[in-house]
């Protein structure tokens, strides 16, 4: 009995480790797909297609192409390290000019744009935007927030209005104007923000 259960766990085992391949292969062909062409030109068809994997298997990961791709979003949603330089002005700088510099070339760039259009009319994609803003913005209210408790900014700083008013003109920049959004940019940016808290 102890040898049959064994050689089964085996080929469980096996399928688990190719199932997860193919879900992993899947979710990078998605994302690619949607740096592409947003969302409006996504299919499973050429999900299928590029990644060698069935469109049965497909489905039977993701019921709908909407579950595709709120799924394949999700890799969006990375986690930022945040500084801890002891100096409120050089943690935002840390943080600013990664996100500046990530802004013209990251994948999740080309994607987030056609994010916001879809979030204007379905639920599920609006959660989804929520998600990765409010995962472009942790690092920011870690650090205002450790500058209140240590003092360096007033109780009643307004860290939401901050964030806004540190990350806003970056992305104002990236899809609205094209502007450079270079170093010194940056740190205008944030000497007036800290000025006003």
């Amino acid at each position: 009995m102890v040898t049959s259960k064994k050689s089964e766990s085996v080929p469980s085992a096996h399928l688990n480790r190719r199932a997860e391949r193919s879900r992993q292969t899947i979710l990078t062909t998605a994302f690619e797909l949607l740096s592409e062409g947003g969302v409006t030109s996504f299919t499973v068809d050429e999900v299928a297609r590029r990644s060698g994997v069935a469109k049965t298997t497909i489905y039977r990961h993701w019921p709908t192409r909407e579950a595709l791709v709120i799924d394949a979003c999700s890799r969006m949603i990375a986690e930022q390290e945040t500084p801890d330089t002891g100096s409120l002005e050089d943690d935002i700088t840390a943080i600013l000019a990664e996100i500046a510099k990530l802004l013209p070339t990251a994948n999740w760039s080309f994607v987030l744009p056609s994010i916001v259009d879809a979030a204007e009319r379905n639920p599920e994609f609006a959660e989804i935007h929520s998600r990765i803003q409010r995962g472009h913005a942790a690092p920011l209210r870690e650090v205002l927030q450790r500058a209140i408790d240590r003092g360096e900014l007033s109780a009643h700083a307004d860290v939401s209005t901050a964030v806004a008013a540190l990350l806003g003109p970056l992305f104002y920049r990236r899809w609205f104007s094209r502007e450079p959004i270079d170093g010194q940019f940056v740190k205008a940016i944030i000497k007036r923000v800290i000025a006003s808290l």
